[in-house]
């Protein structure tokens, strides 16, 4: 149990930054780039900030879930900047 913990903490910041940049696409259709770039950084904040405050494996999993969600934003703007030039 304790092994499957540690691969969920693991996989968890992947997970979500994959499923995050298929959903920022639309999210960055319908609002425009600077919202979605803030929605990005305000969930990277969060998930750095649990991070830094977790006292369990469980916040510290959540943490990173919301990095991924961060991260998944950010990789897809830098996508739709890199493209669009």
């Amino acid at each position: 149990c304790r092994r499957q913990l540690l691969t969920s903490f693991t996989s968890s910041i992947y997970i979500a930054g994959l499923i995050s940049s298929i959903l920022a696409s639309p999210v960055t259709g319908a609002f425009g780039r600077k919202p979605s770039i803030l929605i990005g950084g305000a969930t990277f904040l969060a998930g750095s900030a649990l991070g830094g405050a977790a006292v369990n494996v469980y916040m510290l999993i959540l943490g990173r879930v919301l990095l991924g969600v961060g991260v998944g934003f950010a990789n897809q703007e830098c996508t739709i900047v890199i493209f669009s030039v």
